[in-house]
C-alpha cells in the first residue's frame, strides 16, 4: 500500500472515531463526538456502555502501542498509532460525560452483573502479557488480537445503538461501529485474509 493511500486511510478511521471538528460551514471535517453541552438524557443502557468501553478502550490503547516497536511493516504501525490516540480520546469523552451525569466511571466488575448482555468484553490482561513477550511472529499475533478486541467494541456499541438513549452517545457508538468496522477490515486485509 502506498504511504499516501495509508495516510488517507488513517485520517479517514480518525475521522471516522470522531477526533475531527467542524468548524464553521463549508467545513468537511467531521462533527465532534460529543459537544461540550452534552443532553443530560441518559438512561442505564447510555451509562453501562461508556462504563465498559473505557477499560475496554484502555486496553485497545495498550493493545495498539505493542506495534510501535515490534512491527515491521510502517503501515501496521501507521494504523496501531492510530487506533491509540482514536481510543484514548474517546476513553476521555466517555470519562466527561460519566463525570458530567454524576455516575461513577468504572462498571460492577462482577461478571455475573453482566450475564444478560454477553458478559465482560475485556481481552484478558494474561493475553495481553503474553503478546507483549511474543519474539517471533508478534504482528500476525497482534493483527488476531486486536481484530477480536475491535470486534467486541463494535458489539458493544451495537447494543447502545439500539438500547442507549442519549443522542450524543447513540451517535459516538454509531461512529465506534464504523471505525471499528473498517479497522477489522484493513486488519484483515493485512492478514492476507
Amino acid at each position: 500500500m502506498n504511504r499516501a493511500l495509508l495516510v488517507l486511510l488513517t485520517a479517514g478511521l480518525v475521522l471516522l472515531a470522531g477526533c475531527g471538528c467542524g468548524t464553521g460551514t463549508g467545513s468537511t471535517a467531521a462533527a465532534p463526538v460529543v459537544p461540550a453541552a452534552a443532553s443530560a438524557e441518559f438512561n442505564q443502557a447510555d451509562v453501562m456502555f461508556l462504563q465498559m468501553m473505557i477499560p475496554h478502550l484502555g486496553q485497545g490503547a495498550e493493545i495498539a502501542r505493542l506495534a510501535k516497536d515490534r512491527t515491521a511493516r510502517e503501515e501496521v504501525k501507521v494504523l496501531a498509532a492510530a487506533i491509540e490516540v482514536t481510543q484514548v480520546f474517546e476513553a476521555d469523552t466517555m470519562s466527561d460525560l460519566l463525570r458530567d451525569w454524576k455516575q461513577p466511571a468504572t462498571m460492577d466488575a462482577n461478571p455475573d452483573a453482566h450475564a444478560h448482555h454477553g458478559g465482560l468484553p475485556l481481552t484478558s490482561p494474561d493475553t495481553i502479557a503474553t503478546l507483549a513477550a511474543v519474539t517471533d511472529n508478534f504482528e500476525t499475533k497482534f493483527l488476531n488480537l486486536l481484530t477480536g478486541h475491535q470486534h467486541n467494541a463494535v458489539e458493544m456499541a451495537k447494543a447502545e445503538t439500539a438500547g442507549g438513549a442519549n443522542p450524543q452517545v447513540k451517535e459516538l457508538a454509531d461512529r465506534i461501529v464504523q471505525s471499528r468496522t473498517a479497522e477489522i477490515s484493513q486488519m484483515l486485509a493485512f492478514l492476507g485474509k
